[in-house]
């Protein structure tokens, strides 16, 4: 354990924002996973409002810094060719 009291805060920090990260982590998931549960039950229009919320999800986790850009990207562009595919 730290003794010094910079130190001690700093653990405290790094505790807090994982817990934050990992809610948002887990936030992300969901919705990911709400889009690709409305494409294999082949509902379109729920498919599609899903995405919309799950791109906003998955965006704002990005401003945020949970993701990097690139990824960010990468998860949008799967979600959004998983639902364009479907017809």
């Amino acid at each position: 354990m730290a003794n010094i009291k910079s130190a001690k805060k700093r653990i405290s920090v790094s505790r807090v924002r994982a817990e934050k990260n990992k809610a948002v982590r887990s936030g992300v998931k969901t919705a990911m996973k709400k889009v690709f549960t409305a494409v294999e039950s082949g509902d379109k229009a729920a498919a599609s409002a899903e995405l919309v919320s799950a791109i906003k999800v998955i965006e704002m986790a990005g401003s945020k810094g949970v993701y990097h850009k690139n990824n960010v990207a990468r998860k949008v562009s799967r979600i959004s060719k998983a639902v364009n595919e479907m017809a």
